[in-house]
């Protein structure tokens, strides 16, 4: 583990984008809530939760840092779902695990609650898309840069 003692703490965000393709079917059941297991979104949404405040615990060397909000949207599209995730907190080393572990658990658990509707379903495109704080600064991922586009529709 790398020795953050010295450092100050000082505010600092991750915001992380993955996507969960799926036939559009699929994407319409997920949309009016028709999916048997339940609000797919709703219990994605607790899981990265979770997931965020317990990437300390998954990742061997990842420091556990005090997390104070955790933000997940989604953006419904026909082929796909996107999934969001913003972490923030001052401390002294960043969240970019934390907002990329809640992106791929919120992914995992959209799969699981869709995987009746639809077995051809696929995870990918997680990214880091920013991150601020630290030494290293500001960090911001170009649009064209791991399906990029317009993320305007965020819910």
């Amino acid at each position: 583990m790398v020795d953050v003692t010295p450092k100050d703490p000082t505010y600092r965000r991750a915001v992380a984008r993955g996507r969960v393709y799926m036939e559009p079917e699929t994407t319409s059941l997920v949309a009016r809530g028709a999916i048997t297991k339940g609000d797919v979104l709703a219990v994605a949404r607790v899981a990265a939760i979770q997931a965020a405040k317990r990437a300390a615990d998954l990742l061997p060397l990842c420091h556990s840092v005090m997390i104070g909000a955790i933000i997940v949207n989604f953006d419904i599209q026909d082929n796909f779902v996107e999934v969001e995730a913003s972490v923030d907190t001052v401390d002294r080393t960043g969240v970019e695990m934390e907002a990329l572990t809640a992106c791929s658990v919120a992914a995992l658990t959209i799969y699981d609650m869709c995987k009746s509707a639809d077995k051809a379903m696929v995870i990918g495109d997680i990214a880091l898309w920013e991150k601020t704080g630290g030494r290293s600064g500001h960090y911001r991922r170009e649009p064209d840069a791991a399906g990029g586009g317009d993320r305007s529709r965020l819910m």
